[in-house]
């Protein structure tokens, strides 16, 4: 290898020498550049010869005007002043910047391929870069999957399908077990990237890849209690029961506000079940992808298991579509909007697969007279800023008794104003940025729209110029009965509204099209079984003296309605990733028919 390096870089020496006097650029001929590729020592070799001139980093620091604490204001209170928000840019590729290099400890680079068919990598499909929300800089580039790419992928995920479902559940638990502790060794590494390509804070990103974690842990406890049921039989000699097996493949869309989380509310209980998983993430998060598909295609690879047991595909809308429309695969789970869950329902139903829908959210907090006012605005500050807005359960809308409203609406402002905003990854951020400059923009008309149906801004209500996409988290005043209210506007927007009694509370809560998250804070029995009762919220998750938002695993998460009708992660979310087959067994000699038939 020596003698091939040192004759192909006296050759580039040569090309190099002949053309320096007409251009300042080294040129280094294509066989060069590929043995550069597949040679790194040649690399360092060839590098010591280019003599081009460096360019000078370009550094710009941006003071924003925002919020600082005053000195007269207590540890739970805000107010906007003047703390600089100091975005840093450099005009580098995210790998060369030293905050990256993390990257590497979960296998990430500059370059990556974004589809995990068949046990190799591999993408033919368009080049995309992924940006960081806070400057909006390039990360790093993705090739994505192609529908070559899917179609071998299926492929291969359908063959494998044969021999996952016929390993025992209680060992199909323990490789979800293994991945679990996978994600544990990478927990840091995988959170910082979480916070860093999605946009939330640190504390959330590790939280999120914890929350897989944890499903891992349910998930292995569930695969030794997939029980069916022993049913009493009105014939003589006969049992009936239940018996529970795998659909075969379960496909998972997901969002960019959770990249990672919802998969392992998905495929942790689709995998103890005996299914084969095949999940797109969000087109916008490729790097959360391939970085939880190596750590799971390790545990496969450790445990001698075709990796088509676990495929996963970077791409957009056509990627979907083909999950969507694909008969082989039995369960579609997806997360997103409304308008774009509706048609793939529709796709699904089609073909008459099962779907799974995690849509829309519009979720209200319902502050009663005799409410703990100091909980109650702790609680509400997570559920709206948090993630900035961009959770499904986040709280859009607050309820307040007459009686309380100017109280806990002062108090609101004072600690609004105090948030600090800034880089995700830095301790002590509150509120990063939305996730694309879209969203910034989604941010600035629904904020036109807001003041055109009679809504009066408190605070916030108009982005904070910068590189990243960041705006200011807006309180808003406004009738229950505005259509703007009805919508999901993903940003951190609170609507404020007053009510007189607890049955006008819940008619406003229960009167917009979605149906996920709700929230009450009382301290009155009355009011709570009222609440949680058949004439109470018509959300699928109904708290009480806590936040609309921050749901543990343990229980099953999903909403009505327009959300959905979805049921995912806890409880008896697992009988919707298997089939029921009930079946009755005759062990007798006779052919008793049931509700006493005589037929001949």
């Amino acid at each position: 290898m020596s003698l091939r390096s040192d004759a192909t870089k006296s050759r580039a020496l040569k090309c190099s020498s002949s053309t320096q006097k007409q251009s300042s650029k080294l040129f280094i001929p294509s066989f060069a550049i590929a043995c550069v590729t597949v040679f790194p020592p040649l690399a360092m070799k060839l590098k010591r010869y280019d003599h081009r001139p460096k360019r000078p980093q370009s550094v710009s620091v941006l003071y924003l005007r925002y919020s600082s604490l005053s000195p007269s204001t207590s540890t739970s209170t805000f107010y906007f002043r003047s703390l600089p928000l100091v975005l840093k840019k450099k005009q580098e590729m995210g790998f060369s910047r030293k905050e990256y290099e993390f990257l590497s400890e979960i296998g990430l680079s500059s370059g990556n391929l974004g589809c995990f068919v068949n046990g190799t990598w591999k993408g033919s499909g368009p080049v995309v870069s992924t940006l960081n929300p806070a400057n909006n800089q390039k990360i790093a580039e993705v090739s994505e999957a192609s529908i070559q790419d899917y179609e071998e992928g299926m492929q291969a995920c359908s063959e494998a399908a044969k021999i996952w479902m016929q390993v025992p559940a209680p060992k199909r638990g323990d490789i979800v077990r293994q991945i679990g502790d996978a994600l544990r060794s990478k927990l840091q590494q995988l959170g910082r990237l979480v916070s860093l390509e999605m946009g939330k804070i640190l504390p959330e990103g590790i939280g999120e890849v914890q929350e897989i974690i944890d499903m891992c842990d349910f998930a292995m406890g569930l695969s030794r209690q997939l029980n069916g049921s022993i049913i009493p039989s009105e014939r003589p000699n006969h049992m009936m029961l239940e018996m529970w097996n795998p659909l075969g493949i379960v496909g998972v869309i997901t969002a960019f506000n959770f990249p990672c989380a919802v998969l392992g509310w998905n495929a942790c209980i689709a995998l103890v079940c005996g299914n084969c998983v095949v999940w797109k993430g969000a087109p916008t998060t490729p790097l959360v992808t391939i970085a939880m598909t190596k750590l799971v295609a390790e545990v496969l690879e450790k445990n001698n298991l075709p990796g088509a047991i676990f495929t996963s595909f970077c791409g957009g809308a056509e990627i979907g579509e083909a999950i969507a429309k694909d008969r082989r695969i039995n369960l579609v789970s997806f997360t997103g909007s409304s308008k774009v869950g509706v048609k793939v329902q529709q796709t699904v139903n089609e073909r008459f697969g099962k779907c799974l829908l995690e849509l829309s959210g519009n979720n209200a907090i319902i502050v009663m007279d005799d409410a703990d006012i100091k909980l109650a605005v702790r609680s509400v500050l997570f559920a709206a800023v948090g993630t900035a807005g961009q959770r499904c359960t986040t709280c859009r809308r607050l309820l307040l008794h007459e009686s309380i409203y100017r109280t806990v609406v002062d108090q609101l402002l004072d600690v609004y104003k105090q948030v600090k905003i800034g880089d995700p990854l830095e301790k002590g951020t509150l509120l990063g940025p939305l996730h694309t400059s879209s969203s910034r923009k989604n941010f600035e008309k629904g904020i036109e729209i807001i003041k055109s149906q009679g809504g009066k801004i408190l605070t916030g209500g108009g982005i904070i110029e910068s590189e990243g996409n960041f705006v200011q988290p807006t309180i808003v005043e406004i009738s229950p009965d505005a259509d703007v209210v009805k919508e999901e506007l993903f940003a951190p927007v609170l609507y404020v509204m007053k009510f007189k009694t607890l049955k006008e509370a819940i008619e406003i809560n229960n009167s917009v099209p979605q149906g996920l998250s709700s929230s009450i804070f009382t301290s009155k029995p009355e009011f709570i079984f009222k609440w949680i009762g058949p004439q109470g919220s018509d959300t699928g998750i109904v708290n009480v003296n806590i936040p609309t938002n921050g749901a543990e695993i343990g229980g099953a998460f999903g909403g009505e309605k327009a959300t959905g009708g979805g049921r995912e992660a806890g409880s008896d979310s697992w009988k919707q990733y298997m089939r029921r087959s009930t079946c009755t067994i005759n062990y007798g000699s006779e052919l008793p028919l049931a509700q006493g038939i005589n037929f001949g």
